[in-house]
């Protein structure tokens, strides 16, 4: 039995005195506990949480490749056809028309100072103040009155309807509207019935004395007899120049009129044989008589007598028309109204004004009308009840509430008009296009016309993404306010 010689092995782990140095407790003298050294630090769990970690930096990782996997072909056709046309454009607006001579602003500088593009500028602005606002304050109308009535929604219908016609459809269809025919425009030909419905066009507006005739002009387009005219001696006045189908209706062929006594007869008539033949100033079978003409018996430049011809032509005048001059005034002569000239050089950038409205009232309609649908009817009708009358319960309740959605339909509009081309190219006669023209027209016309200039077109191009960049910051200013809201 080997002796003891009170030492301990040396290999031997001091696990007594370790045990006898911990207090009850399982803590140290120093108050930490028995992990909680150097080694304690790494605890059970740090392994498992730094793999966990790792994973998840690759999921996200995998996530991201996916999501721009999805984004990439979007990505390239927006850099495809919008960035790298963008900076070829600015690129190209930098060099003179053959693009080989490099001129800076040169191109800049023209744009300031061509008459024609300064047109188009002031044109511009004119649409960006008018069409978006009238098409949108039609619309808040429409929208608002249409939730009273029960033909609401076919109303609604048939105000939209024009958004489905493409801008060339509608240019063609408003070309013809603002036709300078009344027989053709529908705008000349209501402008022409109300104008004639107070103030009647003659129908006579190209008759003349013919030669020979005892008539000749007066002061004011009037034609006056060279003689006095006697009681029981019929008058002819013959007349030539009305085409046959420009007659009124009701119009017979004309009579000689028959001599009585104690008044003044006579014809006034058309005094020209279809297919020739006939005699001058003599009533002949197949001529035909001037109905509704107006006659007037003048003495010392006051009318004593007046009549109206009847169909064949034939008239009466009183025995106070004795020894007077007679007169066909002046009136009998005058040009009929031919309406208003819609697509002159006044009126051309109005008026094409007006087809955009009538395309896009309906569109702002819509989107008022749905926004509209969200307002709490509590508030309008609390506002009633308190007294307040419609008018006000739209200026200080309803367009308050909308104007969210009022300021959406706006932009848009205003971006939209910024670029428009088709409905101003369509409408607006080669004649004045100078005088309806816009920055998107001077564009076209500028870079692919019969004189084109890429460099001063790319100028325009730029010039024209300027103008609408403060509008886009200011939609995606006023998208990120109502998002944090």
């Amino acid at each position: 039995m080997a002796a003891t010689t009170g030492k301990e092995p040396a290999g031997a782990p001091d696990d007594d005195r370790a045990a006898g140095a911990r207090p009850p407790g399982g803590r140290s003298a120093g108050g930490r506990s028995a992990g909680s050294g150097t080694a304690g630090a790494r605890t059970p769990d740090g392994p498992s949480a730094g793999v966990r970690s790792t994973a998840g930096r690759s999921a996200a990782g995998r996530r991201r490749l996916i999501a721009a996997a999805f984004l990439l072909p979007a990505l390239v056709l927006l850099g495809a056809l919008v960035v790298q046309p963008i900076g070829y454009s600015l690129y190209r607006s930098l060099f003179d028309r053959s693009g080989d001579v490099f001129v800076g602003t040169g191109n800049y500088r023209e744009l300031l100072t061509d008459p024609t593009i300064r047109t188009a500028l002031r044109n511009t602005a004119l649409w960006v103040v008018l069409a978006p606002a009238v098409a949108t304050a039609l619309g808040l109308v429409f929208a608002v009155l249409t939730e009273r009535v029960r033909w609401g929604t076919a109303f609604k219908l048939l105000v939209f309807m024009p958004m489905a016609i493409s801008m060339l459809a509608a240019g063609i269809i408003f070309r013809l509207v603002y036709d300078h025919d009344p027989h053709r425009g529908v705008a000349n030909a209501v402008w022409v019935g109300v104008h004639d419905t107070f103030a009647q066009s003659s129908a006579f507006p190209k008759a003349r004395p013919g030669r020979d005739s005892p008539l000749e002009p007066a002061e004011g387009g009037a034609f006056v007899t060279r003689t006095p005219v006697r009681t029981g001696v019929p008058v002819l006045l013959p007349l030539v120049g009305v085409a046959p189908e420009a007659l009124p209706s009701g119009t017979r062929t004309a009579a000689a009129a028959p001599a009585e006594p104690g008044k003044v007869t006579g014809t006034v008539w058309q005094d020209f044989t279809r297919g020739g033949g006939g005699r001058t100033n003599a009533v002949d079978p197949t001529e035909q008589g001037f109905s509704g003409m107006r006659v007037e018996a003048v003495r010392g430049g006051r009318v004593v007598a007046s009549a109206t011809a009847r169909a064949d032509g034939t008239f009466v005048l009183p025995a106070a028309a004795d020894g007077a001059l007679l007169r066909l005034p002046g009136s009998n002569f005058r040009e009929a109204y031919a309406g208003v000239e819609w697509l002159g050089p006044a009126l051309v950038t109005p008026a094409v004004i007006g087809a955009y409205v009538w395309m896009w009232a309906g569109f702002a309609m819509v989107l008022i009308g749905a926004g509209l649908a969200a307002v709490p009817r509590e508030l309008l009708e609390a506002a009633r009840v308190d007294g307040a009358g419609e008018w006000q319960v739209f200026r200080r309740i309803t367009v308050p509430l909308l104007a969210p959605v009022l300021a959406v339909v706006l932009v848009t509009l205003v971006i939209n008009v910024m670029k428009i081309f088709d409905l101003v190219f369509v409408i607006a006669p080669g004649a004045v296009q100078d005088d309806a023209n816009v920055l998107a027209l001077q564009l076209y016309r500028t870079s692919f016309g019969t004189d084109a200039d890429q460099g001063l077109g790319s100028a325009i191009a730029v010039l024209l993404l300027v103008l609408v960049v403060p509008v886009m910051l200011l939609n995606i200013r006023r998208l990120r306010k109502e998002g944090s809201r």
